[in-house]
């Protein structure tokens, strides 16, 4: 191979192979820059020539040899560990050779284009991201969801993330996924087998259970939607915006969430002119806080770029946060703000409003929960959280006073719970699934309570409700779905 041969560890997987290759692949398998340990990775049919060229001599399976890493002249390229795991008892179901040596970029890349060099005749490439996590789920080594959890736990940034991620590796998603399509089987089955004797349709559905059997799957998919929701929320975070007019303590609430002096703070109105983001965790739990411009009336051109960011902003919120200072409580420019807000958001979005410098106030730390914790839809949207009194925190961004009020209710918000340490991993296309699972489920059920005339269109909900849970474990997935979530993995991977 020559020194200017490709060596890319960004080129999209779609460049290299599609689903179906099965042509030997190559990659560093360690993360860029110096190390103590580097790996190259190499997944194929048969790769005892590659061993021959590169060990020069036969590998045991399974056992760590020390060896040179030979070159084409004989000479080594550096020294370390070969291990070979034979078809079909590794990561990716085919014959994989792993070359454990020292962790410079130089050496490292070295011995690749050595190992490429070696497998030319073989067809060996590059790897795609993701492409070695691919074919173990191509070789049904892991489903879908395991998959992804692959990703999840390198990608993990708190240490209950990397947790949920390695029961989700572990299968725990996956077998609550294929339990609740176990039941959908068994009760498709005595549908579809009703409809081939319909003389005796009611009086089998009853003897079998068949409605208690649906009202069972709704409430298992319903457990398992909320566990799901936990999941999402420990691998994507929960946008917290903080909104409000000047000088009412938004970048002070933001340092004292973080723990950080991470927002410049003054006296001086409008020094905040455009969005500040921080990543935080409570409890494991991450959370996206972003502190923004502060709404008024300006004819300042930055100033108002500011504040139409801050909008844009509160839109994308999971959980809008409306400072307010304590001594003046709910002025018309705050009511004006929430209405504002009312108008513009395209979902429910949990409101609370955080009433700051309790401390000049003269007034203690506390919770008032109000009614409902919605802030209402922009019109078109419905009405749910229409007019509901928002729950309202009272702190000291300055002291830290109540600040543990408003992070134990931003958890709750976040639908967390204690005893999250169960919880696994998931994604936001397995809420989406699950979701419209349970939509299909639903309407199942209504044509099951509507009697035996409308058996086939129960049985057709039924399929399409299995077709969708079926999606979260790659039993039903399209190609380019899999080249979408196996293209975000690392190279190596």
């Amino acid at each position: 191979m020559s020194d200017d041969a490709p060596m890319s560890d960004d080129a999209p997987m779609s460049e290299h192979a599609s689903m179906s290759d099965d042509t030997p692949i190559a990659a560093i398998a360690t993360a860029p820059g110096r190390g103590g340990i580097g790996v190259v990775r190499v997944s194929g049919r048969d790769l005892s020539a590659i061993v021959a060229a590169v060990i020069g001599r036969p590998l045991a399976p399974r056992h760590a040899t020390f060896a040179p890493f030979l070159a084409a002249d004989g000479g080594a390229i550096d020294q370390g560990i070969a291990i070979l795991f034979p078809a079909p008892h590794s990561y990716t179901g085919e014959e994989v050779l792993e070359l454990q040596g020292h962790g410079g970029p130089v050496v490292l890349r070295l011995l690749l284009r050595r190992v490429l060099e070696a497998g030319r005749e073989l067809g060996l490439r590059l790897a795609g991201p993701g492409e070695f996590t691919q074919r173990a789920f191509l070789n049904d080594k892991l489903d879908l969801a395991q998959a992804e959890a692959v990703a999840d736990l390198i990608d993990a940034s708190t240490e209950q993330a990397a947790r949920s991620a390695t029961r989700s590796l572990a299968g725990e998603f996956s077998a609550a996924v294929h339990a609740l399509v176990e039941r959908m089987v068994e009760l498709r089955a005595l549908v579809e087998a009703t409809l081939d004797f319909p003389e005796e349709e009611i009086d089998f559905l009853e003897a079998a259970g068949a409605r208690e059997r649906l009202a069972q799957i709704r409430s298992e998919l319903a457990t398992l939607l909320a566990s799901t929701r936990r999941g999402v929320l420990l691998r994507d975070g929960l946008n917290v915006v903080l909104l409000g007019e000047p000088n009412v303590g938004k970048s002070s609430l933001l340092n004292a969430l973080a723990g950080a002096e991470v927002a410049i703070v003054t006296e001086v109105p409008g020094t905040t002119r455009d969005r500040i983001a921080q990543a935080i965790q409570i409890e494991g739990v991450p959370l996206n806080v972003v502190d923004t411009a502060g709404l008024r009336e300006t004819a300042d051109h930055v100033e108002r770029l500011g504040i139409a960011r801050t909008w844009d902003e509160a839109a994308r919120a999971d959980v809008v946060v409306h400072l307010l200072d304590a001594r003046e409580a709910l002025t018309a420019a705050a009511v004006a703000i929430e209405e504002e807000l009312a108008r513009r958001l395209p979902r429910p979005v949990p409101l609370v409003r955080v009433f700051n410098k309790i401390d000049l106030a003269g007034v203690a730390a506390r919770v008032e929960r109000g009614d409902v914790a919605a802030a209402p839809r922009a019109e078109g949207h419905g009405e749910a959280g229409a007019g509901a009194a928002p729950l309202s925190v009272w702190l000291s961004a300055k002291s830290g006073a109540g600040i543990d009020g408003l992070r134990a209710l931003l958890l709750e918000l976040a639908g967390w719970q204690a005893g999250g340490e169960s919880t696994f991993i998931a994604r936001e296309r397995h809420l989406e699934a699950l979701r419209a699972a349970a939509g299909h489920v639903d309407a199942a059920d209504a044509h099951a309570q509507a009697g035996a005339q409308r058996l086939d269109l129960l049985a057709e909900e039924l399929r399409l409700a299995q077709e969708r849970l079926n999606e979260i474990t790659g039993e039903f997935s399209a190609d380019d779905l899999l080249g979408v979530i196996f293209g975000r993995f690392c190279i190596g991977k």
